[in-house]
């Protein structure tokens, strides 16, 4: 059961919230739609219920609301918009992808490819899928975990009918099965023939909450679509012929030169348009919206016992309406802001009686009648105070998938290596850089070597791609904030960053023996300590680039703090530190290895050394207090974000 209380969005500026007290429920077994013009607060109102925007009001699943469920990604199956994954990355890769995020077996994803017939496009990227294509993905994505609740805004919105009616087969099966399921839409024939429930709104508030079937029959009527370029002289003519003959037609002008004619057909009009010799450029049957309410006319008898005489009356300046006859009644349980329909029910695309299911495709079959309810395949569980686990419930699987689904680590690092050969070749033909800068590609004058700016653009792409292409959350632009996430991304990125400037060092020193006949390498305990700086170098930018990207939601500007601390940080750390020191730290190995519980080897003096040398250095020092500041304000940001009141 989903409970939607109270909705109400934080009001605009000189104008009236999106969402405006709405209250409805959809029932589990029931597919139920929420129907609205654009503009109306649909997709604001399903952001409500996930509690992706700010306002009053709350939601409950089976009896909990969102924050309090502990893994709400296998409750709530969401689609908002587009697929928000990466254009490059494949079908299956994704989906794989959200397994991992939801923490259900990598087979699943194979699985639900097969639910949704796309299996055979299991290799193809993202970025080239067609808009029905695209839905079956979203679609896999939202069932993955195999959720009780589906709430999706427009899913059949760009879809071919055919594409359409198996969509919504698919959450008939779901709903079949004991699931609530919840889509908008702003076609009221799509509702009626779709939904086993309507929910109408109308600027942010409910105007109506029906069955289908009363839907059908009191806000859905056949009527005639016609354009002519004398709309008024043809309304005119058919509201004399109606009056004349005592029937209820009402006519709507829709625009200049289009009318909709209620309680007639293309034959009654067509014939009056040719005896009054009014052109007519078209004649249409429609099943369209109830439109506003009917206005009885005012009735003049001439006689006791005579006959009803009626006249229509037209407002200066409101759209023109001509309506002969007294308006059928509605019908007993509507409520009183529901609109009555002269004539009743709604014509079927498919022959069926009014007020029946029009048959479209698959999905009528084993369609429940009209008010009645299936049985309910899930029990309610009771509410229960849980904390919420945002996040992937397998971050560092989520993550390792994350980054080997693109191309983005595999171009960085050959490019990176490239950079990096032909750089060191240049400073080994000059002869006047040291061996360790030769080795790291870093000439003087750059602030960072090739790998630590790579290892800072894979840091930064880390957290930048998930407010670009999000998976972790339904909202653009929100990802939640976890210790296990982050600790998976730094691990993950760490062990890039190393393997990155490993690759680049042994590619620096194999191009300078290749073509100088000697390479610029010793003994290895020659290389320890500056081995231990360039680790800390290159995992410090990682780190940088990923808290960075989280601080600020973006990978440019990930990098660009990366890229800040030799520019900006490292000078004010090389005045701060510069001048002699009153006290030297010789033989500080020494005496730490003396407060040691146990004796460690004389050889490890020289890691240590190194270790306390990269936090020495200006750019160690900075590195060092650019992530100190960063993951300050990543635990801040993230923290204020878990605040509810």
């Amino acid at each position: 059961m989903l409970q939607a209380i109270g909705l109400t969005s934080t009001p605009r500026r000189d104008l009236p919230p999106l969402v405006d007290d709405l209250t409805f429920e959809a029932r589990p077994g029931c597919v139920t739609a929420l129907l609205g013009e654009p503009g109306s607060g649909k997709t604001t109102a399903l952001r409500l219920m996930l509690e992706l925007e700010p306002g009053r009001g709350i939601t409950y699943f089976r009896g909990r609301p969102l924050h309090r469920i502990p893994h709400p990604g296998r409750e709530v199956g969401v689609l908002l918009g587009d697929v928000p994954g990466h254009p490059s990355r494949t079908v299956r890769g994704q989906l794989r992808m959200l397994c991992a995020a939801v923490g259900v077996p990598a087979s699943r994803a194979d699985t639900m490819m097969e639910v949704v017939g796309i299996a055979g496009l299991r290799d193809q990227r993202l970025g080239s899928l067609s808009a029905g294509m695209d839905r079956r993905v979203a679609l896999a994505a939202a069932l993955l975990a195999d959720p009780c609740t589906l709430l999706l805004d427009e899913p059949a919105a760009g879809l071919q009918p055919r594409e359409r009616a198996w969509l919504h087969a698919l959450l008939r099966g779901h709903a079949s099965l004991g699931g609530a399921v919840l889509f908008t839409t702003a076609d009221a024939k799509e509702a009626a023939r779709s939904a086993d429930r309507v929910v109408s709104i109308a600027s942010g508030r409910l105007v109506a909450d029906q069955e289908a079937a009363d839907f059908a029959r009191t806000r859905l009527r056949p009527r005639v679509a016609v354009r002519t370029p004398h709309a008024a002289r043809l309304a005119d003519v058919l509201g004399r012929e109606a009056r004349a003959a005592h029937r209820a037609v009402e006519i709507v002008e829709e625009s200049g030169s289009r009318l909709s004619v209620y309680g007639s057909n293309c034959a009654e009009i067509g014939e009056a348009a040719f005896r009054n010799g009014v052109l007519v450029h078209q004649l249409a049957d429609e099943t369209g919206d109830a439109g506003a309410p009917v206005t009885p006319v005012p009735q003049a008898r001439t006689g006791a016992g005579g006959p009803v005489k009626t006249e229509a009356r037209v407002e200066a300046g409101a759209p023109l309406r001509a309506v002969a006859g007294a308006p059928a009644p509605a019908a007993p349980d509507a409520r009183p802001d529901q609109r009555p329909a002269p004539g009743g029910g709604f014509r079927a695309e498919q022959g069926t009686g009014a007020g029946s299911w029009p048959v479209v495709g698959p999905e009528s079959e084993g369609r429940p009648s009209a008010g009645a309810r299936p049985p309910h395949a899930r029990s309610e569980p009771p509410a229960s105070a849980v904390r919420r686990v945002g996040g992937p419930l397998r971050p560092l699987r989520y993550e390792l998938r994350r980054l080997l689904g693109t191309a983005a680590p595999f171009l960085t690092t050959a490019l990176v290596v490239a950079v990096s050969a032909l750089t060191a070749l240049v400073l080994a033909r000059t002869g006047h850089t040291p061996r360790d800068r030769v080795l790291a590609a870093w000439p003087e004058l750059v602030p960072l070597p090739p790998a630590a700016l790579g290892a800072g653009l894979l840091g930064a792409l880390a957290f930048g791609e998930e407010y670009r292409y999000p998976a972790l959350a339904a909202d653009r632009g929100t990802v939640p904030r976890r210790l296990g996430l982050l600790a998976a991304k730094l691990g993950v990125c760490s062990a890039l960053a190393l393997m990155l400037g490993a690759l680049a060092v042994a590619a620096d020193a194999a191009a300078v023996r290749l073509v100088f006949g000697r390479g610029p390498l010793g003994t290895w305990t020659e290389w320890a300590a500056p081995a231990a700086s360039w680790a800390g170098l290159l995992v410090g930018c990682a780190w940088a680039g990923v808290l960075a990207s989280a601080v600020f939601r973006s990978a440019s500007a990930g990098l660009a703090a990366v890229l800040a601390v030799p520019v900006m940080v490292v000078p004010l750390v090389r005045k701060a530190l510069e001048g002699p020191s009153a006290y030297p730290a010789a033989g500080f190995a020494t005496r730490l290895r003396g407060l040691a519980s146990s004796p460690w080897p004389t050889e490890a003096d020289t890691y240590v050394l190194g270790a306390f040398r990269v936090m020495a250095q200006p750019v160690g020092a900075a590195l060092l207090l650019s992530l100190m500041v960063l993951l300050c304000a990543y635990g801040f940001t993230g923290l204020r974000g878990r605040v509810r009141w």
